[in-house]
């Protein structure tokens, strides 16, 4: 009556040893290393490699190794100090073409990484590591906002053939100039059918004939560009900071971003990644102009700019009217053109960046259209002992092709030269911009040493509970208490397995969750002991008290663990932060102390009782 079929066996032991497979990773511990990674128009290769052990061996620096994986560097170094010279020393000989990263590398063996067994990756408070919080700049989100309010009312006013119509932003929205009564309520009605809710109209000053009418967007409206903008930030700063360990993004309130960089100790290098706002915008070619005479001193046209491509450093003159931005764009994949053979990307724009991108190619097929991105990095400069903040713009022509026909929010540009260009192309459109400027309002550096006294205590805190459940329980239970020992063991290595698996990030919280999830644990097993005594107690011989107080323990086992997971599931949807993360942690363990607590160690009495005679149990 205590024997299972084979079937069972088999899932124990397949459960047990991925279990020890997937936990094993974190008996490594991290190593001190510095990731080099390379900017735009910078390589990361092995000529790279040799100058960097080169400068790393001339300044008398330790390194274990250098490492080229995934298009970045990584050097691995033995203590703390030699970490800080490596990257005090590979900044200043690399410069600006390279970011230089404090970081903690994996010492995981190749061949668990072989099958996705990594370790837990650790938070900000066990590993160390920099915390901003970020504010969006809410101003110049309605500054852009009501620009293009003024380009559309342009718009509407040429199509529908109104003619006198200005307008410009003011201090209280967009200020709308018609030429008498009947252009403003004419022009009026359209904007009204064009944007509808969007905006709030209201007749203006009235002098000889300027007829004035007011513009503003409606608080809906606000509102949701306000959220657009923080998760179009969110979005372009995941993408930008991937290579930074592993971060952590979220929102906090209607305007802020909080970003942990968990392991990176140089916040020069993740504000230089996380500040930048970025922008991309479509513009077509000044064909018209000469590039070389504006560049060397001539006046260019009154509707053109003067630009230089990426690559080269070519001057090139582009219309300054925007056809399509990045607030437009949809997507961009890396592709091969069937028909060509050549490199090229795939891109997909909203359907008001493709009306818009419909209409101008309608006009200049055959002619060339450049993408320009342009970045603005912030600087902080000691000016007089005092802090001066300020800004550098870098504009640059990522890209120009020529129209092959007419397309609106779907089209290709082809004719790049490889596909390492045509993907480097698209990781710069999908890393997109910002949606509106973003300010580093707090900014935290916690140490190493602070995460590895945390991660100290917080094993002293497992091992101590561990510790002194097994001792009770094997005192008080006998046998039956070593055999719940063995499964509370067995439960802690599941949960840190699947944890590792589900790569959950740790937290001190998260340790206190895996501390009650153990306390909890043996409760069942209590359960189940006190169970088998009762049975004994009134008469049943060895084998039926086992089989009758598993039967009869299991559904209050069941009852109990039932609400204590409906209780993680609600902390987990509405929780958020190291709330969640305990929460997490503590559905996860639930979840396996059922399993160990039920059904491994009735396998283990199985193995051990099934098949004897016996006279009484030591429980």
């Amino acid at each position: 009556m205590n024997e299972f079929p084979r079937w069972k066996y088999a899932l124990v032991v397949l459960a047990l040893l991925v279990g020890f497979i997937y936990a094993l990773p974190n008996l490594y511990p991290k190593q001190r290393a510095v990731q080099v990674s390379a900017n735009r128009g910078a390589t990361v290769d092995v000529a790279l490699k040799e100058k960097v052990q080169g400068i790393l061996e001339s300044k008398k620096v330790a390194f274990t190794s250098i490492d080229l994986t995934n298009d970045r560097l990584l050097v691995r170094l033995a203590d703390p100090n030699q970490q800080i010279a490596a990257g005090d020393n590979l900044r200043s000989e690399l410069g600006n073409n390279y970011t230089v990263a404090l970081n903690l590398a994996s010492t995981v063996p190749s061949w668990l990484a072989a099958i996705h067994a990594n370790g837990m990756p650790f938070g900000l408070d066990l590993q160390g590591g920099v915390h901003f919080l970020m504010e969006v700049d809410h101003a110049s989100v309605i500054e852009k906002q009501e620009a293009h309010y003024v380009d559309e009312v342009k718009n509407i006013a040429r199509e529908k053939g109104i003619r006198g119509i200005s307008a410009n932003r003011g201090a209280q929205g967009v200020v709308i100039t018609a030429r008498s009564e009947a252009d403003r309520e004419k022009i009026s009605a359209e904007i009204s059918r064009s944007f509808g809710s969007e905006v709030v109209l209201t007749n203006g000053a009235t002098t000889g004939d300027a007829f004035g009418l007011n513009l503003r967007i409606s608080p809906a409206k606000l509102d949701e560009v306000a959220k657009n903008t923080i998760s179009q930030n969110m979005s372009t700063l995941r993408n930008r900071i991937g290579d930074l360990g592993e971060p952590v993004i979220q929102q906090q309130g209607n305007s802020r971003i909080v970003v942990e960089l968990p392991g990176v100790q140089d916040t020069a290098a993740a504000k230089r990644l996380l500040g930048a706002t970025a922008s991309l915008e479509y513009r077509a070619v000044d064909e018209a102009g000469n590039a070389l005479d504006v560049a060397n001193g001539a006046t260019p046209p009154a509707d053109a700019k003067l630009y230089k491509l990426r690559e080269s450093g070519a001057p090139i003159l582009l219309k300054k009217k925007v056809i399509a931005s990045g607030d437009d764009l949809v997507g961009a994949t890396a592709i091969l053109d069937s028909q060509s053979g050549t490199p090229g990307v795939s891109v997909r724009l909203s359907s008001r960046g493709g009306d818009r991108m419909l209409e101008f190619t309608m006009q200049n097929v055959g002619k060339p259209m450049a993408v320009v991105y342009t970045e603005r990095i912030p600087e902080v400069s000691i000016v007089d002992g005092k802090e001066v903040k300020s800004s550098r713009v870098k504009e640059e022509v990522i890209s120009v092709a020529n129209i092959r026909g007419v397309f609106s929010s779907q089209f290709q540009t082809t004719g790049l030269d490889s596909m390492q260009e045509a993907n480097d192309l698209a990781r710069l459109l999908n890393a997109g911009s910002l949606a509106a400027p973003v300010d580093i309002v707090e900014e935290r550096v916690i140490g190493a040493s602070l995460g590895e006294d945390n991660i100290r205590k917080g094993l002293v805190a497992v091992l101590i509970a561990v510790g002194l459940v097994v001792v009770f329980v094997g005192l008080y239970y006998k046998m039956f208490g070593l055999i719940a020992d063995v499964g509370l063991l067995l439960n802690l290595v599941l949960l840190v397995a699947i944890l590792s698996i589900c790569q959950a990030t740790l937290t001190l919280p998260g340790i206190a969750g895996i501390v009650l999830t153990l306390g909890m644990a043996i409760d069942a097993n209590v359960l189940i002991c006190e169970r088998i005594r009762e049975e004994l107690r009134n008469g049943s011989s060895p084998m039926a008290a086992i089989s009758g107080g598993y039967n009869k323990a299991w559904a209050t086992i069941l009852d109990a663990n039932v609400t204590h997971l409906l209780a993680a599931l609600g902390l987990m949807a509405f929780g958020s932060g190291p709330i969640r993360g305990f929460a997490i942690t503590l559905f996860i363990g639930i979840i396996t102390s059922m399993f160990t607590s039920v059904t491994v160690t009735h396998v283990l009495v199985g193995l051990i009782f099934g098949g004897r005679r016996l006279k009484s149990l030591s429980v």
